[in-house]
């Protein structure tokens, strides 16, 4: 029997992984997590012989159960291919005595492409396995990257529309014009006058309107997301920790058995919920470090045990963690309480309260933060070390660790998750390096870094600057569910 899932908040509907991805969210507003976490049902030392893409079939087939094993290698083999610019497609780098996974070698140069090259195939084979026959609307919010990947993902998938929703003040010049220059005949973006939280919060409040969906049925309309509040978004992503791990034996690192830590710049917090389910599904993990900019209400959380909301908003140079409200956390919470009743409250004393308290053992994750002046000293700290750029939010990962090991002593081995390209925040990354870039135009940052740094520019963002502005609209976060109506109409 293929494995099912279940609402964090309580809905007893079970459903397939096929009706999960679809669906993207449940109608009583919690997410889909499976029944029970598989574990690996094969010898974990058979990873160090596999490819990417042989390893991800391994892993995905225990939780995207219900598709055949020709289905998924099709989706696995259509995703996995010349899209991205190394066959190791997560290949991991030694700099500063330290070892970064670098995710970010993908069409859009952010981590969010692992994930988003699959999600498509995904999509369109759990729609027919499931006899879905209405256009579905991708509706996604974003605090920079996933919007570009979804995009560049659905551009022009038949049987879809997509529509992104970014802040506008809140995303890197470059981020902001990856977005508004894509082409495709079912592409629709949209700035906001608000934050990531603003459009995160009324993407999730369509999912569970059911006037609307009832309205957009009628039309021949079916919503889903993009976002990793979808499961076959979140799953594709354990594989590459699986994967990092053989990669730290071959290179001789560890031993096979040894456990291994793991660094995450976090914001919505699915990067390392897949690394969560990654070590519940039997990867020797010892320590997954959760680290946060600025906007550490993650931080505050695991050290404290209060998750709350009443604070400012921060915008930082590391745009895709600015976020205060983690959709994520909602699955390692149930995981956690085993109980949906107590998911569900914590949800609700959240959206009235702003704030709410449980109590995350260390043993599951633990926190750490960076502020911007210490992001910005790792840059420069890593640079002068081994000539090794990272970009902003990988720097707050790598800041964040050496704050935790020096508080610690843990000397277990480390992998930093490095989520996207410096040349996505050029400017910032320059003038971490040297001051007298503070005040480079982001664009022509792109040549200083590539200077610097002795890399081309990737062709992906080479003369962003001078293409055509496709998408101009910006709305007030009030407007959201209007402008959705509208514009499928």
């Amino acid at each position: 029997m293929s494995l099912q899932f279940k609402s964090t908040r309580g809905d007893k509907t079970l459903i397939t992984a096929s009706q999960a991805i679809v669906k993207g969210i449940s109608e009583d507003g919690g997410l889909y997590v499976p029944c029970e976490i598989p574990k690996i049902d094969f010898n974990l030392e058979k990873i160090l012989e596999m490819n990417y893409r042989e390893l991800a079939y391994e892993v995905l087939k225990l939780i995207i159960s219900d598709f055949t094993e020709e289905e998924l290698k099709c989706c696995i083999n259509s995703a996995y291919d010349e899209k991205f610019d190394t066959d190791l497609i997560a290949p991991l780098k030694s700099a500063a005595d330290e070892y970064f996974l670098e995710l970010f070698h993908g069409r859009t140069l952010a981590f969010k492409d692992i994930a988003l090259s699959i999600l498509p195939y995904l999509l369109k084979t759990s729609a027919k396995k499931n006899g879905v026959d209405d256009k579905i609307v991708i509706l996604t919010a974003t605090s920079g990257d996933t919007g570009k990947a979804a995009l560049e993902g659905f551009a022009d998938v038949d049987g879809t529309k997509i529509i992104v929703f970014f802040p506008e003040e809140g995303v890197s010049p470059v981020q902001k014009m990856q977005m508004v220059t894509q082409t495709g005949k079912n592409t629709c973006v949209a700035g906001i006058k608000g934050n990531f939280d603003d459009a995160q919060t009324a993407v999730k409040q369509i999912f569970t309107d059911n006037e609307l969906a009832a309205e957009l049925k009628s039309k021949g309309y079916v919503f889903s997301s993009a976002n990793s509040i979808n499961i076959g978004r979140l799953a594709p992503q354990i594989v590459y920790y699986f994967y990092a791990y053989a990669q730290m034996v071959k290179n001789g690192s560890i031993k096979f058995g040894d456990k291994i830590n793991f660094t995450v710049p976090t914001g919505n917090f699915g990067d390392i919920l897949a690394g969560f389910y990654a070590k519940e599904m039997g990867l020797p993990v010892n320590k997954l470090i959760c680290a946060s900019n600025d906007n550490k209400v993650l931080y505050d959380f695991f050290k404290t045990g209060v998750y709350n909301t009443n604070r400012e908003f921060v915008v930082t140079a590391s745009p895709s963690m600015d976020i205060l409200i983690s959709s994520n956390l909602e699955r390692l919470l149930y995981h956690i309480s085993e109980s949906a009743e107590t998911t569900k409250t914590l949800m609700d004393e959240l959206k009235s309260d702003k704030k709410y308290s449980f109590k995350v053992s260390s043993d599951y994750i633990t926190g750490e933060y960076a502020t911007q002046e210490e992001t910005f000293m790792g840059i420069k700290e890593v640079y002068e070390k081994s000539g090794y750029v990272m970009d902003t939010h990988t720097a707050v990962a790598y800041a964040s660790y050496k704050k935790y090991k020096k508080e610690t002593n843990d000397n277990t081995q480390n992998v930093i998750v490095s989520t996207a390209s410096p040349y996505k925040f050029a400017k910032d990354v320059c003038r971490a390096i040297d001051s007298k870039y503070d005040n480079l135009n982001p664009f022509k940052a792109l040549d200083v870094l590539s200077e610097i740094w002795k890399e081309k520019i990737p062709v992906q963002i080479s003369g962003i600057d001078k293409r055509e502005i496709l998408h101009k609209t910006v709305i007030e976060k009030s407007e959201i569910k209007n402008f959705v109506r509208n514009y499928l109409k």
